[in-house]
């Protein structure tokens, strides 16, 4: 069979889980089969068989070589309260890791503008993207499965998606009448670490045979977080010594004892608690036509904001460590403010549907669109500090064609606005406004063992800045901006099956990023970063080509998926420090040069017996990557070092069991402002039950993780220096689904 794709697409729309739509919801929707080549994506395959990604245009693509999907067991054992700490395990995958109430997903060293996260397809409509204290409003306990899709060709989902992007499919939205006229899932679990107790359920009826009704919701609390160390690295502990020394030479033994005390603080994160719950309902007209479908959603968080210490030299000029440098007037080592905590909260309408045409050249059209009102308020004790506020929309619209002698493909538009202010003494970005809308297409020819897919986007995006101030000094003039760009991007990509499992291939994209609002109006003080950060209202475009080689398939034993990546960036959007001071704090100032990103990941799962009933596997997780400015600017800040995970899992009937061993090496390749991070292993274990047999969907787990206890920290991480991970951590989870 003879195979040539050529996919001219480049929206978030073309291989969105709005093409997952005619996946049914349980099992069945995930596919649970023997891995075929075009879908390697299982991250741990158990029992023998591996979960694949549905949705059409995106199962079989060649182009997205980097896929990895969560759910089931994997899913329930993993799961933990922001969705970049529930991902972590997966190839080419890191975290922000803020703290326990804020971890948005790291992809191949890039975060932030350069990732998008999605709930079915739509954006997740919030501000998390503006700052890494800033929660995603998707909660893991009413996820059906994540997909993670990365590569040079994810600017199928947007051009803001160069870094790859993260998918959460749940059932808001009923796909399927069920089977015998319900579905129940829920799910609850138990954390030691932070005494984490969250439960999730949902449940599925059939109003008619063509009518069914959904709702859901979730609730987690948990205290502050137990660490493995010390809460302060070996840098800041070992200032604060030194400043508590020169305090008691200087006769000031309170704040001596105050600085030593804080560098010897161990045991539990201060002010890390959260307490989240969420509420939805859908509804969908389904029938052999079709179908259409709305919903309701709302999240509601409160969460600590962990204190970075200020230190104060002998001098009294303070100064701290990492992204940013603290400079206070006192001779203490810690704060006289109230903790900050933050409270967040999301209403969410949505929409989808899915019009059968059975046409001989258009198929089906789909639609989908969302609709969220999001605020969140930063609280200094119990004062009010800054209120972040947006409303946003997202739809698309979608033709997917039928195929035709194996041609196929998709074209369709996508639409997005969001209108976002800060107001407070933190508003650090000028109340802004982006509209943005694009078109793809997205086309693939088969011809036996050869393949070939390309990807097309154009994409208009307008981004109006008002009262935004034309320099540091609080009297500075302020302005109107407006701002507009255009932006064409492409992937094309070859692939060769060396047989009937295996398969290699090359992929080439060409990305094109309009600056976002807060790259082009940030001027003020951020906590998050403990910076002073200004924008630039007159940024080019950020330009990229990039190029991955990818191996993938079956071959015996062995389930592998293999890439090495490059991306040559033009006009690279990125916070440099400057010798500026404002408020007390650094200024950072965004700037634009060339970089260079390489990197490889991989995972490699092999079968390593099978007598009888019991089955035992290995696999082994790997991912690196290199950043670095042009024109000796030196390493891209926050980069994951080298990381290798491995691990033994067996099964026999009802029970399984998994070890592994997580090894992360040491990151001495910095930036001027960064401290380095010591290298950590992790080595965690689990069992699992199924009471009601292996083809059940009920499971019991238990786990323990981080098992020896030590101080582990995320390179990623703006607040890795004062937030470390978890200590060990013994979990409880249960998920019954009938």
């Amino acid at each position: 069979m003879k195979r040539i794709s050529i996919l001219l697409a480049g929206s978030a729309a073309i291989c969105s889980p709005a093409m997952a739509q005619e996946a049914p919801p349980n099992d069945a929707a995930v596919q649970t089969m023997p891995a075929p080549v075009a879908s390697s994506s299982s991250t741990h395959v158990e029992n023998d068989r591996e979960i694949v990604i549905t949705a059409p245009f995106v199962r079989d693509l060649d182009i997205l070589a980097g896929k990895s999907v969560i759910s089931g067991d994997q899913l329930t054992r993993d799961i933990r309260p922001q969705i970049g700490d529930t991902l972590v395990s997966q190839p080419g995958v890191s975290a922000t890791s803020f703290g326990p109430g804020a971890s948005r997903p790291v992809l191949r060293g890039f975060q932030g503008e350069r990732v998008r996260v999605l709930t079915d397809g739509l954006g997740s409509l919030d501000v998390s993207n503006t700052s890494a204290d800033h929660a995603v409003t998707i909660d893991p306990l009413t996820a059906e499965r994540i997909e993670i899709l990365r590569g040079p060709a994810v600017l199928l989902f947007g051009s803001q998606a160069i870094g790859g992007a993260v998918n959460v499919i749940d059932r808001r939205i009923p796909r399927v009448v069920p089977e015998h006229g319900y579905h129940v899932d829920a799910i609850g679990t138990y954390g030691s670490a932070a005494d984490e107790r969250s439960v999730g359920a949902g449940v599925d009826a059939a109003l008619s045979s063509q009518i069914v009704v959904h709702v859901d919701g979730s609730y987690r609390k948990t205290d502050d977080l137990r660490i493995g160390g010390y809460q302060l690295s070996p840098e800041l502990r070992s200032d604060l010594l030194h400043l508590a020394e020169h305090q008691a030479e200087d006769g000031h033994a309170d704040e001596a004892a105050e600085s030593t005390a804080l560098a010897n603080r161990r045991g539990r994160l201060p002010n890390s608690g959260t307490e989240t719950y969420t509420l939805g309902a859908g509804v969908a007209l389904i029938n052999d036509g079709g179908s259409l479908g709305f919903s309701v959603g709302y999240y509601d968080t409160k969460y600590g904001v962990a204190e970075r210490p200020e230190i104060a030299d002998p001098h009294g000029h303070g100064h701290d460590h990492d992204d940013g440098h603290d400079h206070g007037d006192d001779h203490g080592g810690g704060h006289d403010h109230d903790a900050v905590t933050i409270g967040m909260k999301q209403f969410r309408a949505d929409m989808r549907g899915e019009v059968n045409t059975y046409g001989s050249f258009i198929d089906k059209i789909r639609f989908r669109a969302g609709f969220a009102d999001y605020d969140h308020t930063e609280f200094e004790g119990g004062e009010v500090g800054t209120v972040f506020n947006s409303q946003a929309f997202e739809g698309r619209l979608e033709l997917v064609q039928a195929d035709r002698n194996g041609w196929r493909g998709v074209t369709g538009f996508q639409g997005f606005t969001r209108d976002f202010s800060a107001v407070g003494e933190e508003a650090f970005v000028a109340p802004n406004v982006t509209d943005q809308y694009g078109f793809f297409t997205l086309q693939e020819f088969n011809f036996g063992k050869l393949g070939l897919e390309a990807a097309a986007r154009y994409e208009h995006t307008n981004v109006r800045g008002t009262n935004v101030r034309l320099g540091l000094d609080d009297d500075a003039p302020v302005a109107t901006i407006s701002r507009q760009f255009d932006a064409f991007s492409g992937a094309l990509g070859v692939s060769y099956a060396v047989a009937p499992e295996v398969k290699i291939g090359i992929n080439g994209s060409r990305a094109v990023r309009a600056p976002s609002g807060e790259e082009l109006f940030s001027n003020g003080s951020h906590v998050a970063t403990q910076a002073y950060e200004v924008g630039n209202p007159d940024f080019r475009k950020e330009k990229s080509w990039g190029a991955e080689v990818y191996a993938r398939g079956v071959a015996g034993p062995l389930t592998f998926q293999l890439s090495g990546y490059a991306t040559w960036f033009d006009d690279y959007i990125y916070e440099g420090e400057t010798d500026l001071e404002r408020n007390g704090l650094p200024v950072f100032q965004y700037r634009q040069s060339g970089a260079r990103y390489y990197g490889v990941e991989g995972e490699v799962t092999a079968k390593l017996l099978r007598r009888g009933s019991f089955e035992l596997d290995g696999n082994v997780v790997a991912d690196y990557v290199r950043a670095t400015l042009n024109n000796g600017g030196g390493p891209v800040p926050r980069i994951p070092p080298l990381r290798v995970l491995a691990g033994l899992s067996a099964r026999s009937g009802p029970i399984g069991g998994r070890v592994e061993v997580e090894h992360v090496t040491p990151q001495n390749r910095i930036a001027a402002f960064e401290t380095p991070t010591d290298d950590f292993t992790l080595v965690n274990a689990s069992l699992s039950w199924k009471p009601f047999g292996t083809e059940s969907e009920t499971t019991l787990i238990l786990s323990a993780n981080n098992i020896f206890d030590v101080d582990a920290r995320r390179h990623a991480s703006f607040t890795k220096d004062f937030v470390p991970l978890a200590g060990r951590d013994i979990r409880v989870a249960a998920r019954i689904s009938f």
